[in-house]
């Protein structure tokens, strides 16, 4: 059997699954395959029979929705020579589907308790063709592009008439959910001109045209309900949008379910108990509620999807050697699925190596993979940071890390304050010190790791990251010299332009720099720019066009000055894709990037070459 080789393609032979559903003894995902030919993601709904493992195949679409009675199921279909999506309902026992709507833009599908309504939540938009036109902050949405005037719509369909019976218009930002009949409606709380994002809600309930409001200014928002009861998760009242999440149950009385030391992401509602997800310390793990909270499935891997019915768990678990699978926990963890399996019995894959230091007054996760190497042989280190900085690295599967440990790298990882998956001082450690102790915790990782592998050579440190972790790039080199090399992806250098021109630098920008962008220090201080004469690695930056988080005048004001300054920098902008186009680009477009990405650091960590030719490496002249 010959072995698979890892490159800047490989990532299109795994296969991707999403959004699992369950109900009783049926369950419904989304299968999706990278198209190099074609250029395009085809996504699969496959509908599974779990007493008799029988599975069905339903092409060109997503968002499957399994109805309470388990007798239908609805899903979406993009029509793109129309632009639209079309939401469709199969009956389960024959799959024969009809086209039940088909509108511009489809956020979510929920069946309602009768098997026969579905609520459909979208949203409108001016749409004239010659100009956008917005008077609410912030303009545009990563993502979403231009909001244009945009209102959130919520649709009662009746899919047996194949018509909507209700509609309602609410504010951007806004979602719902069925709460029995009624309807649960989040919407950002107004403070002044601008909505208080991510931080506060109204909470409303809407039936028979009659309006409630249940909770006004909280920091929670309704996830799930069961018609009885409805489950919240945030808290009463944050001060940061930095802050943990935790669970509440509401039956006409806020009860807590889970106010531990840990964040709370995805959470399910299932016959009064509460299935949750927990980061902790570079894992994530489900948990259970039935009077008291517990973990039920804990282990060194990352659960990133999940739905319940009838005392079972469907989720979707990733590690940092294997990309998702769906199982099922019923009291015991069970595979299903085995999609990837023998794609990665022909690869060679590389499992971290955990490891704990002392930086400042906290203890410190840190991890490492160690590439194949011979006896008194030296190899080059990369050291990533992850997004953020609430974000965590550990036990997930990233491709670039096991790409370039296939390559003879070792790669070094931490988890500095501010991550996720500790308690809620760690997180917010970093608020008005973002690259400080941060940057203080991921240096110390790294020399505690070069004690550790004598083998790392230190003369040939590179660092690379997104997002924040592209912020800590450009940071870093302007304030070490340990570093030899960074590609920098979609970071930030300079925060006040950030404030000014982010969908979220209102909010967040004076939350992890400061208040008062106009005459904090911080905002000049902190801002990789002014600290570009510093520098001495080569740098590559890599930025798309169409990130409205972090904009691109970010990576362009950087390379311009570098450029004046006489330093070594090179710049790769892409014209399409969002923030996260390394992981949401299209597949040439992320074959491309892994290609700029290894070839960068094969030049200015091993074989020392000067120049770097962006157009020459992407015409295929260099083989990688």
């Amino acid at each position: 059997m010959s072995n698979i080789e890892w490159n800047e393609k490989t990532f299109s032979k795994f296969a991707y699954l999403s959004d699992p559903r369950i109900r009783g003894n049926l369950i419904a995902y989304t299968l999706t395959k990278a198209n190099m030919k074609e250029n395009r993601y085809e996504s699969t709904v496959v509908v599974e029979n779990l007493e008799d493992g029988t599975r069905r195949f339903i092409e060109n679409a997503s968002m499957p929705r399994i109805s309470p009675d388990g007798r239908k199921l609805a899903f979406t279909r993009a029509n793109e020579e129309k632009k639209e999506t079309e939401i469709w309902v199969a009956d389960v026992r024959t799959l024969s589907a009809k086209k039940v709507l088909s509108t511009k833009n489809v956020r979510s599908i929920q069946w309602n308790d009768d098997s026969r309504r579905l609520l459909v939540v979208g949203f409108k938009r001016r749409d004239d063709e010659d100009f956008v036109f917005d008077s609410e902050v912030p303009v545009w949405f990563d993502s979403l592009g231009f909001f244009d005037g945009e209102k959130t719509t919520l649709w009662v369909l009746d899919t047996e008439g194949e018509e909507v019976i209700e509609e309602l218009e609410k504010p951007r930002f806004s979602s719902g959910l069925w709460h029995g009949d009624a309807m649960l409606i989040n919407v950002p709380h107004m403070e002044g001109s601008k909505p208080a994002l991510f931080k506060f809600w109204d909470v409303y309930l809407w039936e028979d045209g009659e309006e409630e409001r249940l909770f006004e200014r909280v920091s929670f928002t309704a996830v799930d309900s069961d018609g009885e009861r409805i489950l919240l998760r945030g808290k009463e009242e944050k001060r940061y949008m930095s802050e943990h999440n935790r669970l509440y149950l509401w039956d006409g009385e806020l009860r807590p379910v889970y106010e531990g030391p840990l964040n709370v992401h995805d959470a399910k509602l299932d016959d009064g108990k509460v299935y949750f997800l927990v980061p902790d310390a570079g894992r994530v793990n489900l948990w259970l509620w039935d009077g008291k909270a517990e973990r039920v499935v804990a282990g060194d891997h990352w659960i990133y999807g999940l739905d319940v019915s009838d005392g079972k768990a469907l989720i979707l678990l990733m590690t940092a050697t294997r990309v998702g699978e769906l199982y099922l926990y019923d009291g015991e963890l069970r595979a299903l699925t085995d999609y990837n399996g023998p794609v990665f019995e022909r690869l060679k894959t590389f499992e971290p190596r955990g490891f704990r230091f002392k930086s400042g007054d906290l203890e410190i996760d840190g991890w490492y993979l160690k590439p194949e190497l011979k006896e008194g042989e030296k190899a080059p280190v990369i050291v990533f940071v992850h997004g953020g900085p609430k974000g965590m690295y550990g036990h997930r599967f990233v491709y670039e890390m096991q790409l370039m440990a296939s390559r003879g790298y070792y790669v070094v990882f931490v988890n500095p304050r501010g991550s996720d998956g500790y308690d809620e001082d760690f997180a917010l450690r970093v608020l008005e010190r973002t690259g400080l102790e941060d940057f203080e915790d991921i240096t110390t990782g790294v020399e505690e790791f070069l004690k550790l592998e004598p083998q790392a050579d230190r003369e040939r440190v590179g660092i690379t990251g997104i997002s924040y972790g592209g912020f800590m790039t450009n940071w870093a080199l302007t304030q070490s010299d340990l570093f030899k090399a960074g590609v920098s992806e979609n970071g930030i250098s300079y925060w006040l332009t950030s404030h000014a021109f982010s969908d979220v630098g209102l909010w967040y920008d004076v939350e992890v720099i400061g208040p008062n962008p106009l005459e904090n220090e911080n905002y000049r201080k902190l801002s990789p720019l002014f600290h570009a004469g510093n520098v001495k690695a080569p740098v590559l930056l890599i930025h798309s066009l169409e990130d409205y988080r972090c904009p691109l005048d970010q990576s362009v004001m950087f390379y311009h000055v570098l450029k004046d300054l006489g330093k070594e920098a090179y710049i790769a902008i892409f014209r399409k894709g969002p923030h996260g186009h390394s992981v949401r680009g299209s597949p040439r477009h992320r074959s491309k990037r892994y290609r700029l990405f290894v070839e960068f650091f094969e030049r200015k960590l091993k074989r020392y070459e000067e120049g770097f030719d962006v157009e020459e490496i992407l015409k295929g002249t260099v083989q990688t």
